[in-house]
């Protein structure tokens, strides 16, 4: 008999699976395996929001693996060595994975390929499994990868994407692979109250809701703050509970403007896996350095994190983070641009925060739209600001979204709510809401002399 692995990592779905489909043409048996990877943890990329969504993932994939006879093996430890033992259990001869683009991931593909050399294994690596189009499959003429995504979307929406493939119908798994239990999101501690329940069925059942009438709308209301009309596929995205050539496939199938700008949404995506894959080192280090010498203010560092910096918009965004382990996208944008340009502090601060709570947390996206607000990054206006209390009034303009996170303004009606501090006297002292840690006039002149503009 022959036995192949499928080894999981962050595609964890049966529906348009090259890795599992590809080890199931091989063999006549298969191991769908995932390691607990303890190197995860070791990095501290092991937050509790995304270890209760990656809970419901393996349970769902395991659920949709057992429809067709097969089950989900489950190890812990390093990966390297957990898979060298589960292909020798099972006698496997080959061990497929999706490619990734950290360093971290580039790292255990080059000690995973070595380990199995000396098993006599072979480890296959798929592309367009965790984007859409394979980082390094468009270049410009002159380097490796685009630095400006309008060039690089222009080629990308050119480019013919591979085809949808149908789930499996039936998975034999060898008899006798030991598999660890499954742990349970209500097990884990830390989790945000608000987060939102993991695995394909549940992404699958959302995206149908979304293809069949929520993209429509989507060019025109995607930065509405408390429309909050974004599709929150995000963290299915992330984990591979759907596939971003399905969803391409889908978006355009649906087709309009909504569906458009949602496929640029997923370009950028792209964009921003083919940069990380050509510049690792661009997960902690400035893409394009500007020479910052950024602040330390840890009193102000704690009150944008507690979402009590005194501007409503931003505390709003930092309160939705907390409670949900989610943030609308103009929202991120504006606590970005707020801690990074109008406090003045390291994007490394935030994005490592962000990386704490999010459970849609990946190392490409948040790293580098970090870099992309901090004008470190591939922003073609690096020191572009916005302003907290502009992008209020147009994207919350009645005050919705700042009273549904930030309950000690509920009772201040209309747009007044983004200006607090204008409120009479009596009613301020009623409000248990700080003053703001900065005046945005103060924090853009710091900006602009610590960037040397003017």
């Amino acid at each position: 008999m022959r036995v192949s692995i499928a080894l999981f990592t962050s595609d964890l779905r049966v529906h348009d699976q090259p890795v599992l489909r590809a080890a199931l043409r091989g063999a006549d048996e298969v191991v769908p395996l995932f390691v607990v990877d303890s190197g995860v943890r070791e990095a501290g990329f092991d937050a509790p929001n995304r270890r209760a969504f990656l809970a419901d993932c393996l349970a769902d994939l395991d659920a949709r693996l057992r429809d067709r006879g097969g089950r989900l093996v489950i190890r812990t430890g390093d990966v390297v060595e957990q898979v060298c033992r589960v292909a020798y259990e099972a006698g496997a001869r080959r061990v497929h994975i999706a490619g990734g683009v950290s360093g971290y991931a580039l790292r255990r593909e080059e000690r995973l390929r070595a380990a199995l050399r000396e098993e006599r294994c072979d480890l296959q690596v798929h592309d367009a499994v965790i984007t859409a189009l394979p980082p390094g499959a468009v270049t410009p003429s002159d380097r490796d990868h685009f630095a400006v995504f309008t060039p690089y979307f222009r080629r990308w929406e050119n480019e013919r994407l591979r085809d949808r493939l149908g789930a499996p119908r039936v998975v034999r798994v060898p008899e006798g692979i030991r598999s660890d239990d499954l742990v349970c999101r209500t097990d884990l501690k830390g989790v945000s109250p608000g987060l939102a329940a993991g695995g394909e069925t549940e992404g699958r059942r959302q995206l149908k809701a979304w293809t069949d009438g929520g993209i429509d709308a989507y060019a025109d209301r995607h930065d509405d703050l408390p429309g909050d009309a974004t599709s929150r596929l995000s963290p299915y995205l992330h984990f591979g509970a759907l596939s971003p050539v399905e969803l391409v496939h889908r978006a355009r199938q649906a087709g309009g403007a909504g569906a458009e700008a949602f496929v640029r949404q997923l370009a950028w995506r792209d964009f921003h896996h083919q940069v990380l894959a050509a510049r690792p080192d661009a997960s902690y280090r400035d893409y394009r350095t500007r020479k910052d010498r950024w602040r330390r203010a840890p009193e102000e560092v704690a009150a944008w994190r507690e979402g009590r910096t005194g501007y409503p918009v931003v505390d709003a965004a930092m309160r939705q983070l907390i409670h949900e382990g989610w943030m609308h996208n103009r929202a991120r944008l504006l606590a970005a641009g707020f801690l990074t340009k109008t406090l003045y502090i390291d994007w490394r601060v935030g994005a490592q925060h962000f990386l704490d709570l999010l459970v849609d947390g990946d190392v490409a996206n948040n790293q580098l739209n970090w870099q992309w607000m901090a004008g470190t990054g591939t922003d073609t206006r690096p020191n572009r600001v916005l302003n907290p209390l502009a992008q209020a009034k147009r994207f919350d303009p009645h005050g919705e979204y700042v009273r549904r996170w930030v309950p000690e303004l509920s009772e201040v009606a209309g747009p007044a709510v983004h200006r607090p501090w204008d409120l009479p006297a009596e009613v301020r002292d009623r409000l248990d809401y700080p003053e703001p840690v900065v005046d945005l006039g103060d924090g853009l002149a710091r900006f602009q002399e610590a960037r040397g503009i003017g």
